[in-house]
């Protein structure tokens, strides 16, 4: 029996990858959007394969329609911070 790994589509370049190879985005009820590299926070979530995904799919709106809420500039600027850092740090 083989096993099945869980596919998600990229928010920035649609493509379909493994959900351990993403980033997770995640807004959780009443509390503003965050990081979530584990993919286990409760919210609604949207994911992420790169850092020019990101600034794609947050320049589009694509992140705002995926979380199905507004992002402020203050915490675009924070998450646009936290993601660099999050694939600074894990290059191949």
């Amino acid at each position: 029996m083989e096993r099945s790994f869980p596919l998600r589509r990229c928010i920035g370049c649609q493509n379909s990858l493994l959900k351990r190879d993403l980033l997770r985005v995640v807004k959780p009820k009443d509390e503003g959007v965050s990081l979530d590299p584990a993919g286990k926070r409760a919210g609604r979530g949207a994911y992420i394969c790169s850092l020019d995904c990101f600034l794609n799919a947050a320049k589009r709106k694509r992140l705002s329609i995926a979380l199905k809420s507004e992002i402020s500039k203050d915490e675009l600027i924070s998450l646009t911070r936290s993601v660099e850092e999050f694939f600074g740090q894990n290059q191949d």
